[in-house]
């Protein structure tokens, strides 16, 4: 009796044992499971900040090919408005020697008698139209007689002492100069006054 007694109390240890074990292995499993939920939490947040940095890159990749692809355009539509505008420049250089002429011929047909006044006539219509139609191709005469000389405009031949403007004024114009669009095609020639030169003293006197 006394032996089936112990025996009982041996099982029912075991199975304390037993039943401890499966406490203790569901615990741990337990624990393992947080820490793996907490290491595939941190490996999907790490994830998700890669593909936002990666999205914000290729964000701004698109942004800086965008501004790229504008800068492109403009700049060929400023090259063609530029191939437009200023194509004429040869023809221009050109058509402005027909220009000089007319011009010199209405000079000496001024120095010239009264038996010239049909031709004079003739010739200032003929420079008038062409002149005129110059402009309407946006071909501007620079005529700086009076102005202040300007050397992005003027090419000074000659200073001349003149009391009667300030210095660094346009006296004459030797030739005029043109402009296509704005931008110079020929400087107008000049002769630009100067201060008069200040008397020496005799020191001898």
């Amino acid at each position: 009796m006394a032996e089936e007694k112990a025996t009982s109390e041996n099982t029912q240890d075991a199975a304390d044992v037993t039943q401890d074990e499966a406490i203790q292995q569901e615990a741990s499993a337990e624990e393992q499971a947080d820490v793996s939920e907490q290491d595939a939490g941190q490996d999907l947040a790490a994830e998700l900040e890669a593909a936002l940095a990666q999205a914000a890159a290729n964000k701004e990749a698109e942004l800086r090919a965008h501004a790229e692809m504008q800068n492109i355009r403009r700049r060929a539509e400023r090259d063609v408005e530029n191939a437009h505008k200023f194509a004429l420049e040869k023809m221009t250089n050109e058509l402005l020697v027909v220009v000089d002429n007319l011009e010199r011929a209405l000079q000496a047909a001024g120095a010239a008698d009264d038996s010239s006044t049909a031709l004079r006539e003739g010739v200032e219509m003929t420079l008038d139209g062409f002149v005129k139609t110059l402009a309407k191709f946006n071909i501007e005469q620079i005529d700086p007689e009076g102005e202040p000389f300007d050397p992005q405009q003027h090419q000074a031949m000659s200073m001349v002492e003149n009391p009667e403007v300030e210095p660094n004024t346009v006296v004459a114009v030797l030739q005029k100069g043109y402009s296509l669009h704005g931008r110079l095609v020929r400087p107008a020639m000049v002769m630009v006054s100067k201060a008069a030169a200040t008397p020496k003293i005799d020191e001898q006197a």
